[in-house]
Formats: structure tokens, sequence, C-alpha cells
């Protein structure tokens, strides 16, 4: 049996990536697939923003990023991944006719990954329905869809649900990965057989199989996670998760230890005396062997502002330090207050 036709063991189920490839190529493979196709990739708009260039995320992620937003309402509300339109100033998406209309900011959650924006006049687009992540099993053929249409789009098949921890400080319990990648995977659409909204790309990953072999393509994170959070986004512009302690630092997994690998400038962890290279032994008296494991410990000692306890190994010698934790949010640059 050959890698399209299993997938870390997996038997294929429901629509195998093919369909969804036909279909974007042809009207006739396309009308064979069980909900609109051209309506849902419809759905899918660019999105551009532009950050001021003293913000705090923009020497890192850039003054003017572009990707792609999905619209989930009848009023223009597009759901697109966060680190596009944390801290901008001006946003631009694609109305059907194919001019730029401004949109702002609803909300930006850190926690989840999320990221909201309202259209200020008409797109002239159908909105997409939400489905259930939770449905979707490894072996799913799905569609990822950028904006442009067809062209924009590409059939792939889901690989992985698992954990997936960031060195940036995120994690997701279960992320979804697909493959093969999407070029373009900010904020792109994870379409599933039913034609409903199961994700929202954030990542290119070389590992999105979990074989020894394993195949590049995209972490999604599933839509499911919106629906408990979405009225709080809506009113809030945040969540209470991401109101969580950030300790400002970068780190990785290395021999079954967590290594710090870099700093926030004058972030908590600089400023407590951490340094590049040192090993996280304890986190509150408590063992770490995984980036999961430091953050799981680290959030559940209380909201930002809070104080950690670490058990540090640099080079030869371990030692004690406290790490006086911040709100993220307080360090960025948002046109109205979270």
């Amino acid at each position: 049996m050959s890698d399209l036709e299993k997938v870390n063991g997996h038997q294929p189920k429901g629509l195998l990536p093919m369909a969804f490839a036909a279909a974007l190529s042809s009207p006739a493979e396309a009308a064979k697939l069980p909900f609109d196709v051209g309506a849902a990739l419809s759905a899918v708009v660019q999105l551009h923003a532009e950050i001021p260039a003293d913000g705090y995320t923009a020497p890192f992620l850039g003054t003017e990023r572009d990707g792609n937003g999905v619209i989930i309402d009848d009023s223009g509300l597009i759901l697109t991944i966060g680190y596009l339109i944390v801290e901008a100033m001006a946003i631009a998406v694609e109305a059907l006719d194919g001019r730029m209309i401004a949109a702002e900011v609803v909300a930006y959650d850190y926690d989840s990954g999320f990221g909201l924006v309202r259209a200020l006049e008409p797109l002239g687009r159908p909105a997409l329905a939400m489905g259930r992540s939770a449905d979707l099993k490894v072996g799913n053929g799905v569609l990822v869809a950028g904006h442009g249409g067809s062209e924009g789009a590409i059939g792939a098949r889901i690989v992985s649900k698992r954990q997936f921890a960031g060195y940036w400080e995120y994690m997701l319990d279960e992320a979804i990965f697909t493959s093969p990648a999407h070029p373009n995977w900010g904020g792109t659409a994870l379409i599933g057989s039913d034609g409903k909204l199961m994700g929202i790309g954030s990542l290119y990953v070389e590992d999105a199989t979990t074989s020894p072999d394993p195949h590049s393509g995209n972490m999604f994170v599933p839509i499911d996670l919106l629906t408990p959070i979405f009225e709080e986004m809506l009113s809030q512009g945040r969540t209470a998760a991401s109101h969580r302690p950030w300790m400002g630092m970068f780190t990785a997994e290395v021999e079954s230890q967590v290594a710090v690998i870099g700093l926030a400038q004058d972030g908590p962890a600089e400023r407590s005396g951490l340094q590049a290279g040192d090993i996280i032994v304890k986190v509150n008296g408590e063992p770490v062997a995984t980036m999961a494991d430091l953050y799981r410990k680290a959030w559940s000692t209380g909201p930002a502002g809070v104080n950690i306890h670490m058990t540090v190994l640099r080079d030869t010698y371990a030692f004690e330090l406290s790490l006086k934790s911040e709100d993220r949010y307080a360090r960025l640059k948002f046109q109205h207050s979270y």
C-alpha cells in the first residue's frame, strides 16, 4: 500500500485528497462533491495588515503581513490566524470585485492563536459555516484553501492530530496536521468533506507526520477551540486564558531536557538572569522534561505578574531563580485597549 493510501498506519476515511484536487481543476468533478466548492473557496479572502515600525512584533513578524482570512458570518466577520493582525494599525481584505476593503481588528487571542477582524464595507462574498474538527480523522481528505479560488487551494490529507508546543510559549492540546504543504498557509481554511470550516492555518512544518520518515505539511488550529471563546473574543477582544503569565523566553527540547535558546529583550526571563543555553530542570519544585511540562506548570502558577520559581542547570552547576512574569499584551500596540 502506497503512502497516498496509508498514513501513519491509518486507512483513508471519507473523501480522498485526489477527489478534492480533481474538483479544483474540473467543474464536473467539483459537482460530485457534497458541497458548493466555488462558494466555499469564495469565503476565503486575501488579508493585508500594516504594523507600526515600533510595534513589539515588528522585528520578527514584519511591518507588512499578507495571508488569508475566512468569512464566518454575514456581517463581514473574518477569522484568521492571530499573528497576521496583532498590532495592526491598518487592515485590508479583498472584496469579490477585487477591491481591497478596510477592516478593523475585533480580537486577538494568544492562547488559541485566533484573530478576528471585521470588514467595514460589504465584501460580496458568502460566509463559510463552521464544522466540528473533532470529527476529523487521520486519513481524511480535506481542502486547504487560501485566497484566489481554486488556484489558491490544494487537496490534502489529515496526517496527524496531536499536541503541539511552540518555542514561543504557545501550546495546543491537539493540533491538526495536513500534507502536502500549502505554500501560503497563514490563515488558510481547512475545509472538511461537508464543506465546513474545520481549522485555520498557522504553520509550515517539516514533521507533519509522526512516522520515522516525516513529511512536510501544515499545522492548523482546530475550529472547535473557537466555539467556547467566541463570545468572549467579541466582547473583550481577548480571552481569560490569554492573561496567563508570560516568561519572555524561547525554548527547545534537547535530549529530554528543556533548553533556553533565546530571550525576549528586557523580558521577564532576561531580567531574572536566565541565559541562552540554560537548562530548566524544575518549575515550582516540579521536574520538567518537555516544553509542554514547562508551560503547564508555569501557567498553573497564577495570572500574569505571578512569580515563577525555577531550578536551572548552567554548565555544571544548578541554581534557583525567581522569574516575575508579565502580561504579554502589555508590550503590544493596539488601536484599542484589551
